[in-house]
């Protein structure tokens, strides 16, 4: 049997219904421990006011999923509908029942309304197969569809719906649809087969720190040919060429936030193979998500504390819990950016306050200095590249930022997967495979006995010149085969991923 949670933003917003021991704050929820011995099933509906990037109903919706908790709504769901560039590719094929559905209800000789669906249930019966197909691809508890008509009706517009924006009728019925949906299972359909062999690498030929250098995109085409595979370059602009495709490779530095992730997912849904595949790049981008999977099974990590924008009170004994220097970290930097160190209480405060500008979470880290990261490539669940990044000359990082930095990255070393400390690639291969089957870097830290993750990175660089060194072009091939194993299985009608459901 599972066990509910209702997270709302205030407890005042519940005052509507029944009093229930399943109801908590989003603030209850985050500080929560991960500790629930029961081996229950935890089923979180997370009905906090607004789900924006960063904000409180996006990290309980990327805790939750770190946590090993079914959440609606999901973050790939949030992430969809605030792109109206991702969600609309849902609509597409919705239009055309709308005028069929509307024609005698009297909405429809109106020019446009705004219906609230609840967990996928609508009052007008003849878009209630409509409201189900919406919920079926964007699983929210409440959600806003825009109609409009001009010589037909379109679905213009989807957003999340507020719990405490309900009139007294809606909360009737609010209630009436929870009960019944409380008692159903989440599901997401299948993605649909593909059929053909042609890999597109999504790439930006201006992007000052890619994932992998001209030489590196060269050699997996020329590498491809050999293997059978067709491999082209394309940039942004190309996202209406996607279906052209059999696989997407994504060689740009991912965000949830931008054209990376409405790539990966506009190739899964058109049942591309695809690296990096959505859940990866949502799992990947944010260091909190990370900092509470690696706390739930106990893997080493630097001492990480989680502070919130609302409690400034807790940074008063900060030093003192993890000692100065300390580092603090944006939940989704990358190659060393959102990553400042602080020596004191007076920089601790003062680039907090920056930081919660932009997000209302930060992490802070006791600072583990080593003369270099060991990063681990996995692919598959199997390490398939070893390397040693040194920080940059003069710095405690390996790139290095600064207006006056002597380098802009440190020195490397790439050796044999087989050299590597046992323990070092124990750590990395546990804390890969928790995150998924793709293409991953695990960057991790050791001093002594001691081994501690320092992050996953969900396109790690492949670079002519360095991580390469080694293999040479087998590393291109292991790669390439990778695509082409999955493409195979594909074609045979064989689940090739364990993301491909979508279930995070």
């Amino acid at each position: 049997m599972s066990r509910l949670v209702i997270v709302v933003e205030r407890k005042e917003d519940w005052t509507s219904y029944y009093p229930s021991e399943d109801v908590i704050s989003v603030q209850e929820y985050l500080e929560q421990p991960n500790d629930d011995a029961s081996g229950k099933r935890v089923q979180v509906i997370n009905l906090c006011r607004n789900y924006k990037y960063l904000g409180h109903g996006y990290y309980c919706s990327l805790l939750a999923e770190a946590r090993g908790h079914r959440v609606i709504p999901s973050v790939r769901t949030i992430s969809e509908l605030a792109r109206k560039a991702l969600y609309s590719l849902a609509l597409e094929y919705l239009d055309k029942s709308l005028d069929k559905a509307l024609a005698d209800h009297p909405f429809g000789s109106t020019d446009g309304f705004t219906l609230t669906l609840y967990f996928g249930r609508t009052e007008i019966e003849p878009l209630q197969d409509l409201a189900r197909q919406l919920f079926e691809a964007f699983p929210c508890p409440l959600l806003l569809v825009e109609f409009r008509r001009n010589d037909s009706w379109h679905i213009t517009g989807i957003k999340p719906g507020s719990l405490h924006k309900l009139r007294d009728d809606q909360e009737d019925h609010f209630a009436n649809v929870l009960d019944a949906f409380n008692r159903k299972i989440w599901r997401r359909p299948r993605s649909r087969r593909l059929v053909r062999f042609d890999l597109a690498i999504l790439q930006d030929p201006d992007e000052a720190f890619p994932p992998s250098n001209r030489k590196a995109l060269k050699n997996f085409i020329r590498v491809g040919k050999r293997l059978g595979i067709e491999v082209d370059l394309i940039e942004k602009k190309d996202f209406s060429r996607l279906a052209e495709y059999d696989a997407l490779f994504i060689r740009e530095t991912t965000s949830v936030s931008d054209h990376t992730y409405r790539f990966a997912k506009r190739a899964e849904s058109e049942g591309l193979v695809v690296l990096d595949d959505p859940a990866s790049i949502l799992r990947c981008t944010n260091k909190v998500y990370l900092t509470d999977l690696l706390r739930a099974h106990k893997l080493g990590m630097p001492a990480t504390e989680i502070l919130y924008k609302d409690r400034p009170h807790e940074l008063d004994n900060l030093g003192e819990r993890l000692g100065f220097p300390l580092v603090l970290k944006i939940p989704d930097g990358s190659f060393s950016r959102g990553v400042i160190k602080v020596e004191d209480q007076q920089a601790l405060l003062k680039v907090t306050a920056e930081l919660f500008e932009r997000s209302v979470l930060l992490l802070a880290q006791e600072f583990f200095y080593t003369e270099y990261d060991w990063r681990i490539g996995m692919l598959n669940h199997k390490p398939i590249f070893a390397c040693k990044y040194f920080m940059s000359k003069g710095h405690w990082q390996i790139y290095d930022h600064r207006p006056d930095a002597q380098e802009v990255s440190g020195d490397f070393q790439t050796l044999p997967v087989e050299e590597v400390p046992r323990e070092v690639l124990e750590l990395a291969t546990t804390t890969a495979n928790l995150i998924g089957d793709g293409l991953y870097g695990v960057d991790l830290k050791q001093a002594g006995d001691k081994v501690v993750v320092i992050e996953v990175n969900d396109n790690p660089n492949i670079d002519a010149g360095i991580e390469d060194v080694h293999l040479q072009d087998e590393l291109y091939a292991a790669v390439l085969l990778e695509f082409v194993r999955r493409l195979e299985l594909k074609r045979k009608g064989q689940p090739w991923s364990e993301n491909q459901e979508g279930v995070i």
